[in-house]
Order: structure tokens, then C-alpha cells, then sequence
């Protein structure tokens, strides 16, 4: 029998089913309910084909927020003004939430409004959800109630860029640009999302408003940066999952390659789903499907002068490593398991 049990909740969309899919595998936890706005009464395989046969569950209407179901963990896929109202109505309960929107991984209430448009209607809890990078904060997250999940690509550009922050070497302007997969626009296709204007284009598209800037901003600096400014633009790509990561930051002269080389071992030597590969920069396939991350980097010359640029590749998969699966892993944490659980599958390739 299985120790613990969960719920998941928007389990028809790409980043619920990628959660319910692993928590069906889980060891140690159950997956009792199901919860989505669509599909209600229908077999989970009937919307979600990967599942056909793996489960008798069913997609269940999303609960009254004040009847939270009798589960050991909420895993929240929702938009965040819905999850805002579900958070809300579930904290009488005991029970544990990771949430994977962006309602509570922003500390700032100013810095909500400006990335978000709106102001946050429950800033008296924003301090209460630990920020979910393990790599960043694994001590805090063990056994923590609340956690929000970093977003996608917040994910990717943190873990790239934490090695410079912990030596004391990131501060002032970053630049970053990072090309997306198709699946992190979700299920509902839109007019800039479905396939026959996404196939064969690119597209950058909120330039320096992305919501996940002021999460890495926050997270760099708790890490170590200093007066930080991140200036980030997302790219849609013909792609299905995946992220491809390029951070552009500038570091002493003095700092060579072999101390930089040294900063990533250190930071990543323990980690388990951080890879630095070996004779190649960091790319989508060798992760997609995983949660695994690969981070690598390049070194500019000083040429004479006070600093020089480091260019930092990190690549993961959206709806793993920079969504579902980190959820999962911060499920662990938090229920005292074995981090790695459910998620040491390697990815697919090609």
C-alpha cells in the first residue's frame, strides 16, 4: 500500500496529464482524483490516448474550493486566477499544495502587478509559498506546506545562471533569450499557437514583459546576485517540447575559464538532474521527455577590459524538468521521500 495520496487538478491539460502520468508510476503516492474543467465522467484515456489502460480513474469536476478533497497533496495545474481561488478556499485543510502557475512564485506584490496586469488578490500569502528550484533551496522545501513551482522558463535561465550567482560574479544587466516548444502554450490552441502558423516560423513575442522575469530576478538574487536586471525575450519555435536557453552576463576579467568551469562542478556535483555534458553545448533532445537539465557555457575574451561575457546554455523539457516533473520533485521533498523518485527515466532520442 502506498504511503501517501494526491489529487491533481487540471489533469486534462498538457502539464496535468504530464504530472498524472508520472504519479501513476509513483512508489509511494496514489493518485486518487483527477480534477478538469472538460472531460468530467470520461476514462482518462479517452482524452489523454498515453493513458488508455493504465488506470480506471476518471476526469472529475473541480471541487468546491471550501471541499478540498481528504488527500495528502494538492498538485495545482491551473491557470493562476484559478488557482488564486482554489488556494483560497483549501487553506482550513491540512493539506499540502504545490502549485504550478505563476499565482504565488513572485515575493514582490509590485513586481505581480507590473508581469501579471493585475493586482495580486491574496499578497498576505505570497510569503508563505517556498520558491520550488531544489537546486536553489532544497533544506527549505523539505517538508514545506506550500510551494510554488518555478515556471519554464525561469527554470531553465536559473539553473544556467545559479553557478555565476553562488561565486558572487552575477550583478547589473543580463540578457537572455529563450526558444520554447508549442506544448508550453497549452491545450487550447490560439491563433499564434496552432500548428499551421507555429510550423516552419519563429516568433518572439512579450520582449522584456515575460511573468517569468521577475522570478528569476528574485530567485538570482536570494542565490547571490547583486542590483540584478533581467532583460529576458521569449521565442515560440516549431517545436513540441522543450527549451532552449541563451544568458548573456559579464564577469570580472580576472575570472577564467578553469575558475568557471570549476563554479559549474561545484554547484551541479551533487545535483541529480543537472548535467553538464562533455565536448558540446546543451540541446533539446538530449532531454526532452526527461527531467534532466543540461547547462554549459561559452567564454568571451576580456580584451583588455574590466570584464568579459560569459554565454550560458541551458536546455530542459517544459513540461518536465520545467513543470510537471519539478513539481513532482518538490512532492518528494516535501512528503520526505527520496527526491528522485518517479523521475530518473532518461528522456527520448531522437
Amino acid at each position: 500500500m502506498k504511503r501517501f495520496s494526491a489529487a491533481v487538478y487540471g489533469g486534462s491539460g498538457y502539464l496535468g496529464s504530464e504530472a498524472v502520468r508520472r504519479l501513476l508510476s509513483h512508489p509511494e503516492v496514489e493518485l486518487a482524483h483527477v480534477y478538469a474543467a472538460d472531460h468530467i465522467g470520461e476514462r482518462l484515456g479517452s482524452a489523454l490516448p498515453n493513458l488508455e489502460g493504465k488506470t480506471s480513474l476518471r476526469f472529475e469536476a473541480v471541487p468546491d474550493p471550501a471541499a478540498a478533497p481528504s488527500v495528502d497533496i494538492l498538485l495545482l495545474a491551473l491557470p493562476h486566477s484559478v488557482s488564486h481561488a482554489v488556494v483560497a478556499g483549501v487553506l482550513a485543510s491540512n493539506v499540502r499544495i504545490i502549485d504550478m502557475s505563476g499565482a504565488f512564485r513572485v515575493d514582490d506584490p509590485a513586481a505581480y502587478a507590473k508581469f501579471y496586469g493585475e493586482t495580486h488578490p491574496l499578497p498576505e500569502l505570497l510569503g508563505q509559498f517556498h520558491y520550488g528550484l531544489p537546486e536553489l533551496q532544497r533544506e527549505v522545501l523539505r517538508g514545506a506546506r506550500f510551494v510554488a513551482s518555478p515556471g519554464c522558463f525561469a527554470t531553465t535561465v536559473e539553473l544556467g545562471l545559479l553557478p555565476l550567482a553562488r561565486a558572487g560574479w552575477l550583478q547589473g544587466v543580463v540578457q537572455c533569450v529563450g526558444i520554447t516548444g508549442s506544448s508550453g502554450a497549452g491545450a487550447t490552441p490560439t491563433l499564434t499557437t496552432h500548428h499551421p502558423v507555429r510550423a516552419g516560423n519563429l516568433r518572439a513575442y512579450r520582449p522584456l514583459l515575460h511573468n517569468h522575469a521577475p522570478e528569476i530576478r528574485e530567485a538570482l538574487t536570494r542565490a547571490g546576485a547583486r542590483e540584478l536586471q533581467i532583460e529576458f525575450v521569449p521565442v515560440a519555435a516549431p517545436l513540441t517540447r522543450g527549451i532552449l536557453a541563451t544568458s548573456f552576463a559579464r564577469v570580472p576579467a580576472e575570472v577564467d575559464v578553469a575558475q568557471l568551469r570549476r563554479a559549474f562542478e561545484d554547484s551541479y556535483a551533487e545535483e541529480r538532474f543537472v548535467i553538464l555534458p562533455e565536448g558540446r553545448l546543451p540541446e533539446i533532445v538530449a532531454v526532452a521527455g526527461s527531467n534532466y537539465a543540461e547547462v554549459g557555457f561559452a567564454v568571451g575574451e576580456a580584451a583588455g577590459g574590466a570584464e568579459r561575457t560569459v554565454t550560458v546554455v541551458s536546455a530542459l523539457d517544459n513540461l518536465v524538468k520545467g513543470g510537471a516533473g519539478q513539481a513532482i520533485q518538490n512532492m518528494n521533498l516535501m512528503l520526505g521521500l527520496e527526491e528522485s523518485l518517479g523521475l530518473t527515466q532518461p528522456g527520448s532520442f531522437p
